[in-house]
């Protein structure tokens, strides 16, 4: 029996520690791979673990509301070393008794088995992926966890690593192909090949398997092992800077293929996390680099692609000049689910001024101590949320989605926040349990989201099960707008810019008066299958009176 360890998972860059929920499997339990195995949650996000491994449930380190730093060990899974789905994990065990299967004429041949790479799951409610690139080919080496190949979904695309080390031997879903989770895309075989292996003299064989085996146990290991051991500093150094950033096995190659030496690759800006240097930063740098002296032009990135097209000069003189935009797969998900939205639901509109001079008050009288207190900026956004949850609670029926001929009224508050992404479009992570947080806590959720956002580092689960979407237009300069609803939610509120404007206002001694006054317009759109004008309208107005209303000595 070998034993697995079940790690506390990092959600998120500014995350180091997660409290365990729930446990959905006990002591004794057989667990599945990448079953539900527990639930754990952060002050900025509750999420399910899956397992890593099948077997049974042996010991519960972590127990439930107790809180952990990521990569803590919370639990053991003993995988069957007997079945047949676990031959890696076999290669990996490193109990004593499993070192008479080692020895003898056989060792060779377990290193050498195939290792399957699959389309891994990238959430709950995702269940296929698309192969973007490959950035290994057949017959290419591989370290274990280097990047394999990028793939893409609906919500999210991310690079997957090698699951072994060894030789790409066939690679069986081409790029732009989509397959189901769990399907096999690739094949990892050994450093050898078994004709190789065949041919080779036994005492020569362990020797070259030892290396692909590191846990299994077997006599001639030691000295195998000892001599890779030596070698992590220069390994460290070819893949990082001096600065410290890490350079990906992509950055790399095309580094070397493009004789770019470390200086000048330390001098480039990354636009990855931690300033890595990504594909596309190497990319415009070569450009750059190639550019005569003296002449300007635009940068070429990989997506959208443009050609232009020439057409004949009419006889009247007239000249037709187009630019063709490729567009990119991104651009191409938000308009396939665009229109599937408009298409799905009865889309309406309904639109409501309020008054948020009392909001604006208590953001700049607040902001400083806020941020220094907290660490964060104190924007227009947790108010924002905090209204809607209220005005949920009054009208459930908008947090809520339509399957056939049902109405599934959702009792939690997962409240989408649109983040416009300059070379992405939009993108809408989710402020998840928001009717617990205070407004404080719905500063650092929504600080954290738009930074992971706008730094490409959202989790598949940080971009699903919204019940009630919020865009606001206004900081994009927009009065107003009419936002289409993301499905299968039912309401979306898109709330507009902060003017100025001299408005009537009826004051209980001196009568109506005219004062200066922070307006904002909102607009909600709804699915008219579900939510009447009357109901909208109603929630607009319970919106109205709870940013109207807020009080200048509430709790930050």
């Amino acid at each position: 029996m070998a034993k697995v360890e079940v790690l506390m998972p990092k959600m998120g860059e500014s995350i180091t520690e997660g409290s365990v929920i729930v446990w959905h499997k006990q002591v004794g339990d057989p667990v599945e791979l990448d079953e539900v195995l527990l639930e754990i949650g952060t002050d900025k996000v509750d999420t399910d673990v899956p397992a890593p491994a099948g077997g049974v449930v042996t010991e519960i380190l972590t127990q439930e509301g107790e809180t952990v730093p990521v990569g803590h060990v919370i639990a053991i899974i003993a995988t069957d070393s007997e079945d047949s789905t676990g031959e890696t994990r076999d290669a990996a065990a490193s109990e004593p008794a499993e070192a008479p299967k080692s020895s003898g004429p056989e060792s060779s041949v377990g290193p050498a088995t195939d290792v399957s790479v699959v389309m891994p799951k990238m959430g709950e409610s995702i269940t296929e992926g698309t192969v973007i690139v490959w950035h290994k080919q057949v017959g290419d080496p591989v370290e274990l966890d280097e990047t394999l190949l990028e793939i893409g979904t609906d919500k999210v695309d991310t690079d997957v690593p090698a699951p072994a080390t060894g030789i790409l031997k066939e690679i069986l879903v081409p790029e732009g192909e989509t397959v189901d989770v769990g399907t096999t895309i690739a094949l990892i075989g050994a450093e050898a090949t078994a004709p190789m292996q065949d041919a080779a003299s036994m005492p020569e064989t362990p020797a070259e398997a030892a290396p692909l085996s590191p846990g299994t146990i077997e006599e001639p290991a030691p000295s195998s092992e000892i001599t890779p051991a030596g070698e992590p500093e220069q390994i460290d150094s070819d893949r990082h800077l001096a600065d410290g950033r890490f350079l990906s096995p992509l950055v790399r190659s095309i580094a070397q293929a493009e004789n770019i030496s470390r200086d000048e690759l330390s001098r480039i800006k990354g636009s990855g996390r931690d300033g890595r240097l990504t594909k596309k930063d190497v990319v415009n740098y070569l450009e750059s680099r190639k550019r005569p002296t003296g002449r300007t032009r635009t940068p070429v990135s990989t997506p959208p692609v443009r050609k232009k097209v020439s057409h004949p000069v009419p006889a009247d003189g007239d000249s037709q000049r187009v630019e063709v935009i490729q567009m990119g797969r991104m651009r191409q998900l938000i308009a396939e689910h665009m229109i599937h939205s408009k298409r799905t639901s009865a889309h309406v509109t309904s639109f409501s001024e309020v008054d948020v001079t009392r909001l604006v008050r208590i953001r700049e009288a607040n902001k400083q101590a806020f941020l220094a207190r907290d660490g964060v900026k104190l924007t227009y956004t947790p108010f924002l949320v905090h209204a809607a949850v209220e005005a949920l609670r009054e009208f459930p029926i908008l947090n809520s989605s339509v399957e056939k001929n049902q109405i599934l009224v959702k009792k939690d508050y997962h409240i989408g926040i649109a983040v416009a992404i300059k070379e992405s479009g939009l993108i809408v992570p989710v402020i998840r349990h928001a009717g617990r947080l205070s407004i404080a806590g719905l500063a650092h959720a929504a600080s954290d989201l738009a930074h992971r956002a706008r730094s490409s580092e959202l989790l598949p689960d940080d971009l699903q099960g919204g019940t009630f979407t919020l865009t606001n237009v206004g900081s994009l300069g927009s009065l107003m707008g009419t936002p289409i609803i993301l499905q299968p939610q039912v309401a979306i509120l898109a709330t507009g810019s902060i003017k100025k404007r001299p408005i009537v206002v009826e004051h209980p001694e001196h009568g109506d008066t005219i004062a200066i006054r922070h307006m904002m317009v909102l607009s909600l759109s709804y699915d008219h299958r579900v939510i009447d004008g009357a109901m909208g309208i109603a929630f607009l107005r319970r919106y109205t009176e709870v940013l109207e209303n807020l009080d200048p000595e509430m709790e930050l």
